[in-house]
């Protein structure tokens, strides 16, 4: 099979590049769209749903090399790096103009902690953490926060009055889970990964929600409330419980790590 084993897996890794540098275009307007926010997330989301499949298929066909790794890195940091500060700040400036002109500095800075967390984040996985820690991401991971601000931006889009209301302190909501969520890449929390375990029905448990996310994520683009608020839910629900748990173990998580290094 030889080289050509490695075609597959870098595919699902340029789709995911392109499709943050369509989210990036299509939300600045570079494209015509009837609905620029919503695509650009939409995209987001989409690399969501395959950023998980270039390791699988890596895995399946015996591919995985250096040169995968460094340029999924680069697929991440355009598609969930860069592409949901975008779509977020240009969000802003579709659906409450003035709210914009009059916050610049505060996107401005939003947009660049987020950017240079995500950066920070994926040097530092490669650098460090890839090798360390085995059951548990350390910080939280590109792909998750990625897909929380896409999701989150779609559904108060979604909310009538919402964006228009820009007197109410609910207004700077989506730009404080920007600069949240981007600190939270680079935090010294630990998520613990979703892998197979001991426990068989939690596996299946674990299997079924997959399966059904797969399916809510490419309903995205129906703007759906109900999918939308799943999405969150799901997506909400696994980082706080899985914070809190890493937080409880995490002593054991650390010297876990340090004992694998000293063998």
């Amino acid at each position: 099979m030889g080289k050509a084993r490695y075609i597959l897996p870098n595919i699902f890794t340029s789709l995911n590049f392109l499709l943050g540098a369509f989210s990036i275009c299509w939300v600045t307007g570079a494209f015509a769209s009837s609905d620029p926010v919503l695509m650009g997330a939409y995209f987001i989301i989409l690399c969501v749903l395959l950023d998980k499949l270039d390791g699988f298929a890596a895995r399946l066909v015996n591919a995985s090399s250096e040169f995968g790794a460094q340029f999924d890195s680069l697929a991440d940091l355009i598609a969930f790096g860069l592409a949901p500060a975008f779509c977020v700040v240009f969000a802003y400036k579709y659906l409450a103009p003035e709210f914009f002109s009059s916050h610049t500095a505060l996107f401005a800075i939003a947009f660049s902690v987020y950017a240079l967390c995500a950066a920070m984040r994926l040097a530092k996985y490669n650098a460090c953490d890839s090798d360390s820690y085995h059951h548990h991401f350390s910080g939280v991971p590109t792909t998750f926060v990625g897909a929380i601000n896409a999701i989150l931006i779609v559904f108060l889009k979604n909310r009538e009055g919402f964006f228009a209301d820009t007197s109410s302190a609910s207004i700077y909501l989506p730009v404080i889970v920007l600069l949240v969520t981007g600190l939270l890449m680079v935090s010294p929390l630990f998520l613990p990964k979703l892998q197979p375990r001991k426990n068989k029905a939690f596996n299946i448990f674990q299997a079924v929600i997959i399966v059904i996310t797969y399916v809510a994520g490419f309903s995205f683009i129906t703007e759906k409330p109900i999918v939308l608020a799943f999405l969150l839910v799901l997506v909400g629900c696994y980082m706080s419980i899985g914070l809190a748990v890493g937080l409880i173990q995490r002593k054991s998580i650390i010297e876990e790590a340090k004992a694998a290094k000293s063998k």
